[in-house]
């Protein structure tokens, strides 16, 4: 996930993602024409280094999208949506997702004060699905191992990139 607080730490970030891994680029409060031109200069590196991009929102943002997020429809590759509660999940599945990120799972910068769901109510949300999803919230590798077992296809974050 990418955001604006990332600043230059992003193409580090970038470098150091495993190859395979997707990034979801968001930086929602960038003017439209600086927002086009960062996901340009995201999708060359992308590519170089075999990396899944998905635009979020509903705004195309130029070539080398390999699908979108949160938009209200899929369009074309891969599609993915965010889930805060049960009856998000049940219409990311419905809606046909591809994944799910299911948030917050642990205290994060990102939702300050919001109720952390823990791996006992992460699991028992997520149980049978039919969805893959992808833990996101206060994740980083460590956190990640503690939820091993619950059902999760892997974890996304912001800072455990940029640290």
């Amino acid at each position: 996930m990418t955001d604006e607080r990332m600043c230059e730490r992003l193409w580090a970030a970038l470098e150091r993602m495993p190859r395979g891994s997707g990034v979801i680029f968001r930086h929602y409060r960038l003017p439209l024409a600086e927002r086009r031109a960062l996901f340009a200069r995201v999708a060359a590196v992308a590519r170089r280094r075999g990396l899944v991009l998905l635009r979020a929102g509903e705004t195309r943002l130029g070539r080398g999208e390999d699908g979108t997020h949160g938009t209200r429809r899929r369009v074309r590759g891969w599609y993915s949506r965010s889930a805060h509660s049960p009856e998000e999940v049940v219409a990311g599945a419905r809606a046909g997702a591809d994944l799910l990120f299911v948030s917050p799972v642990f205290a994060t910068r990102s939702h300050p004060g919001a109720p952390a769901l823990g791996p006992v109510r992460l699991g028992m949300l997520v149980r049978g699905v039919g969805v893959p999803v992808i833990a996101l919230g206060g994740m980083n590798a460590r956190s990640a191992r503690r939820l091993r077992g619950v059902g999760v296809y892997g974890w996304a974050g912001i800072d455990a990139w940029t640290g």
